[in-house]
């Protein structure tokens, strides 16, 4: 519904920030990691929003980039992660580093979120992992070779380089900007 909101931040919080638009204050949940990258109240702000329709709520969440946006777009997909544990995780880990964790089967790192258990963070790194994956492989047909790729145009399995870059295709960095990083 709402691709983003630009506006005048007028308050936030650890986990909410309203923004100044049109005459009208949007409430946005929001992760620590978009808090953080807040400007001072005042300064306009532009956050890229997902709303999440239940029985008894609509929710407006709010991201600092879009590949925030994605990771919890993806961590959502998963039958009993809501908004609370997405959000969690989220707060604790940076698109990136949720993503390279899911690739590499990290699940202590996800756990380290409040509220997500080991066996949470298993299930999410079995539900994503293949997701991931599917995702780097279809997003990386196009584009010029380096050394970091196969000649079929996919990472290097099986080094640390590789699996950056597959961690960063997934949360939706474009092939060419993953390989720069």
């Amino acid at each position: 519904m709402y691709y983003h909101i630009e506006g005048t931040l007028s308050h936030k919080e650890a986990n909410l920030a309203v923004v100044g638009c049109g005459g009208v204050g949007y409430k946005l949940n929001i992760s620590y990691t978009t808090y953080s990258r807040l400007p001072e109240l005042g300064k306009t702000v532009k956050l890229f929003t997902h709303l999440v329709v239940k029985d008894d709520a609509l929710d407006l969440l709010g991201f600092s980039d879009l590949a925030e946006k994605n990771a919890f777009i993806m961590l959502t997909s998963i039958s009993g992660i809501g908004i609370k544990v997405a959000t969690s995780i989220l707060s604790v880990l940076s698109p990136e580093r949720f993503a390279f964790a899911v690739v590499s089967g990290d699940y202590k790192e996800i756990s380290m979120a409040h509220g997500v258990s080991a066996k949470t963070a298993q299930k999410i790194i079995l539900e994503l992992k293949d997701k991931i994956d599917k995702e780097n492989i279809e997003s990386s047909k196009s584009g010029g070779m380096d050394d970091r790729f196969t000649d079929s145009g996919m990472p290097s399995a099986g080094n640390v380089m590789g699996d950056a870059i597959v961690a960063l295709i997934a949360v939706g960095y474009s092939r060419n900007e993953a390989a720069n990083a």
